[in-house]
């Protein structure tokens, strides 16, 4: 919890005398709403306090700021760097108008540089910032800015240059930062995409002040900090997302200073839509399929379209303001899911194809023309001459698309953090008369989601929830140590080697010390860290696809393949900087460091693990025995179609909503529908056993029949579809003969990678040294480090006997290396259907065999479960050891270890003889 002095900080205006009047002028001019205007306060107080320098004392600039704002622990930068944190729909572009204005009044600034984080960001902010015609272009009204800023950008630079522009007034240059993302996968420095000419300008300007929308994108990108290489006197950050995410953890920004959050604009009530989200009443969405679903909600987003479009027209009408067209907005779960979505809408089947020309598809996998037909509809949609209502995508509007008319959102996949949930749904949170109306409907953003519906409604409940959270950032205490580090685990080979800034220096080291003296006469030191980040990330890519296509990982030792691939990545690395001239005898060295070193840390605790799905098999014959329904326990009536909505904040209301019947096309038969659902199980086989499903169907509906009517029966049998399927399957087993299970592996593929094992935040003190002396019953509770041969850094453990066996594996010499896999670094499947997933416990690598180490408690060594899993686990090793034995690899072998065997004076080698023993005993 933030405590009082924050709070205050944070949330209080500033007294008037603070408050300069070119600030009050700026703020009367361009109308801002109190969130901005707090903002322009304390940014204005940030201006006065630091010096504006190309050479500021960061430190002491620091200790200045955060005596007025306890939440800023960091620039985060090498230049002094704020963050001002607006909830979507307040008005984050208005507001950098106004702090550029404020800069250009009082302190006499002429030349800023705004980042965008995306195309569609890059384009509107030119057209905002630039744009006189352009109705939300941001300096209307202030008195220096009746002509409107030059606009550059990497595009037009040398026609502004050459033309000599450059004298007065203000200069604003806009860039789309995902340009320093090459096709090559590398980070682009920022010379190489704006070009020397226009980098060096920029660099020598004396007031430069940048801005970074939408920071959260790119806020820790270690290529981002390229930005530090123009010596700005100033940052801003703007986001609504003052946090980062990495894997299942987020990270606050340290340089906030100013937050309004969703929750604290839900509360005031004025500026935000209040999002609703929406079911059927009684519904069950367990009982469809996700075709079924996902028609059923997109037919329940089209009623509330409809009743939302009559209400905002009679609103209009009735208070003589604009017509307001509302659409849609549909979340598509990949690319072709996106397809089928659109080829479904647009048929005759969806409401008769009155929408057939009013969908837009938006995704990443469009170019060329249709890309931009469909952008130019896209950011056309509040005109009412535009004629799309519905609108799908893929991924590709979480920022920078700014309408005021979405109002239904029909998400058909989960979202993917809570960035992109709040981003999601800011996108309708924009009001299209500035504040809200006090009409439901027009003051409503409805989400369709009759499978999250409660999940949602408890999310919005959770004090943590981005509606209901108010401040997110924090005071803190300035770090004085790393006692608090995240700890996560080892990443991919790959991803370790193009990552590491040490290694990039090592490699700039050995090439300044070895290059030739011709090099060394003419290269910077820049250059030098260039060449050295581009050897490191090719070979990185190489060493790892070379182990990937010989199917070995110790082929990079291989004298002859070493030649080639050295040959390569210097090759490579000289066509990728024709402008270096750099010679063969130059990278020689740099580039065999680089080799040496991925081929180092591919194989250090590596185990080799070949890649295979491994699944019960059988091709003995198997069926299913006549039999009629018992349907005693079916005895359910139809559901109703009201819809239920909820409201996502504090104190939100549930209330119904009585739309329109809609007449939607059923997608088969309702027998067919609960046939699909049965037919899904690796049991049942279609061709043998359609007579016998149908009639169990037939049983059901003759039962539904004898208490309810007609279109009665035929409404519980949709609903149910899918428990109906799961009765008669149940009942189906009970009559399933078959003979025994055997399991095949699929064909092996070479090792690619060891999965991360888990991941989350941890304190230091939170972590266990595996040693470490404590209560058996603890060690599940706790996190272990302290390994030296293992596959990754930390590990939990589910008894103790497991970290036992932990220390044999570290004491014992005949072990190379062992690991703890994670869940998804084997395929093997087992039980009926191969329903169930094996997760072995160890894998232990030896100078002659790889081991897959099962430990157990003795009293379940012959429990049916344990050996189906043991039988699906040999076949695994079958495969992999005949894999191995033409690819020059170690045989693998499965032991079933007894928990009573297992000391800490134990030695690996005598409890596998052991198990081998006993297993040998058993067969």
């Amino acid at each position: 919890m933030t405590n009082g002095r924050t709070e205050k900080m944070l949330r209080e205006p500033y007294s008037a005398k603070s408050y300069s009047y070119n600030s009050k002028y700026i703020d009367n001019r361009l109308a801002l709403r109190p969130p901005q205007k707090e903002s322009l306060e304390r940014f204005a107080r940030i201006v006065d306090i630091l010096s504006l320098s190309k050479t500021p004392n960061l430190d002491e600039e620091l200790i200045k700021i955060r005596e007025l704002f306890p939440t800023l622990t960091s620039f985060e930068r090498d230049f002094p760097s704020v963050c001002f944190a607006l909830a979507t729909g307040i008005g984050k572009t208005r507001l950098m108008g106004a702090m550029i204005a404020y800069l250009h009044y009082e302190k006499g600034v002429n030349n800023f540089f705004v980042m965008a984080p995306n195309l569609t960001i890059y384009k509107k902010l030119k057209n905002d910032l630039g744009n006189q015609n352009n109705e939300k272009y941001v300096f209307r009204g202030l008195d220096k800015f009746v002509n409107a800023p030059r606009i550059i950008d990497g595009d037009n630079y040398e026609e502004f240059r050459q033309m000599s522009l450059f004298e007065g007034g203000v200069t604003i240059n806009v860039f789309n930062i995902s340009k320093l993302n090459s096709e090559s996968g590398r980070m682009r420095r920022l010379q190489e995409v704006l070009g020397q000419s226009y980098f060096s300008y920029l660099q020598s300007l004396p007031d430069l002040c940048i801005f970074m929308d939408e920071s959260h994108h790119y806020h820790a990108d270690r290529g981002f900090d390229t930005i530090n290489e123009l010596h700005p006197v100033l940052g801003v950050e703007l986001t609504a997302t003052p946090q980062i995410q990495k894997g299942a953890r987020k990270i606050d920004f340290n340089n906030v200073v100013y937050e309004y959050s969703l929750a604290h604009a839900l509360n005031d009530g004025l500026y935000v839509k209040v999002p609703a989200v929406f079911t059927r009443r009684d519904f069950r969405h367990e009982e469809y399929t996700p075709q079924q679903l996902d028609r059923e909600k997109l037919n329940d987003g089209i009623r509330l379209h409809e009743e939302t479009k009559s209400r905002l027209d009679v609103y209009a009408r009735t208070h003589g303001k604009p017509i307001v067209k509302p659409f849609v907005l549909v979340v598509a779960k990949d690319t072709t899911h996106s397809r089928e979505i659109r080829e479904y809408l647009s048929s005759d089947a969806f409401f008769h194809g009155y929408y057939k020309n009013k969908v837009l598809e938006i995704n990443s996998a469009q170019r060329g023309s249709e890309k931009d037909e469909n952008i130019e509809l896209l950011l056309s949609l509040e005109l009412t001459t535009n004629v799309i209502e519905i609108v799908i995508h893929v991924n590709m509007l979480k920022e920078g698309w700014d309408v005021t008319n979405l109002y239904t959102i029909v998400p058909l996949r989960a979202s993917a953090s809570e960035t992109l949930t709040e981003q999601t749904i800011g996108r309708g949170l924009r009001l299209p008369y500035g504040q809200r109306a006090g009409v439901d409907e027009v003051d409503r953003l409805s989400i369709v989601s009759h499978d999250r519906y409660q999940a949602i409604v408890d999310l919005a409940k959770d004090p943590n929830s981005l509606v209901r959270k108010v401040y997110y950032i924090e005071e803190q205490e300035l770090p004085a140590n790393d006692d608090g580090r995240e700890t996560v685990p080892l990443p991919t080979v790959y991803d370790a080697l193009t990552s590491g800034e040490s290694f990039t220096r090592q490699l700039a080291i050995t090439l300044s010390e070895t290059a030739t003296d011709e090099y060394k006469a003419k290269k910077t030191p820049d250059q030098t860290m260039l060449i050295a980040s581009i050897v490191q990330g090719i070979a990185a890519k190489t060493v790892v696809e070379v182990n990937r296509q010989v199917r070995n990982i110790n082929a990079i030792n291989d004298e002859q393949t070493r030649k080639w691939v050295h040959s390569s990545i210097v090759t490579q690395t000289m066509q990728q900087l024709p402008e270096l001239s750099l010679k063969k005898e130059d990278l020689a060295a740099v580039v065999a460091k680089a080799i040496e070193t991925c081929a180092q840390a591919l194989t250090e605790n590596v185990i080799p693990i070949p890649q295979s799905v491994v699944q019960p098999h059988t091709e003995v014959k198997r069926g299913f025995f006549d039999f009629t329904l018992d349907t005693s326990r079916m005895r359910w009536h139809p559901s109703d179609d009201t819809l239920l909505g909820t409201e996502l904040m504090e104190g939100g209301e549930t209330f119904t909503l009585e739309t329109g019947t809609v007449a939607f096309a059923k997608i088969d038969t309702v027998e067919n529908e609960i046939v699909r659902h049965i037919i899904v199980h690796d049991n049942v086989d279609y061709a043998t056993c359609s007579d016998l499903i149908y009639s169990l169907i037939a049983d059901a509906k003759r039962h539904f029949l004898s208490y309810l009517k007609d279109e009665e029966a035929e409404k519980v049998m949709r609903d149910r579809q899918r428990t109906i399927a799961e009765i008669i399957y149940a009942q189906m087993n009970e009559h399933f003969y078959k003979e025994e299970v055997s399991y095949r592996a699929a064909n092996m593929r070479p090792f690619t990678r060891i999965e991360s094992s888990f991941g989350g935040k941890f304190k230091s003190d939170d972590i266990y040294d595996l040693r470490a002396p404590m209560a058996a019953s603890d060690v599940k509770s706790k996190i272990f480090s302290g390994f030296r041969k293992a596959g990754h850094t930390l590990y939990k453990f589910d008894s103790d006997t497991e970290r036992t066996f932990a220390v044999v594996l570290e004491n014992d010499k005949a072990v190379l290396r062992w690991l703890r896999p994670a869940p998804r670094q084997f395929n093997i499947y087992w039980g009926q259907g191969g329903a169930n997933r094996y997760e072995p416990d160890f894998i232990v690598e030896t100078a002659e065999t790889i081991y897959m180490c099962e430990p157990k408690a003795s009293n379940k060594m012959r429990d049916a479960d344990v050996l189906e899993k043991q039988e699906a686990a040999e076949e695994y090793c079958r495969a992999a050891s005949e894999f191995n034995a033409e690819n020059g690899g170690k045989p693998w072998k499965y032991v079933l270890i007894s928990h009573d065997e297992i000391r800490p004076q134990s030695s690996f080698t005598y409890l596998a003889e052991q198990a081998s023993h006993e297993q040998l005993s058993i067969e």
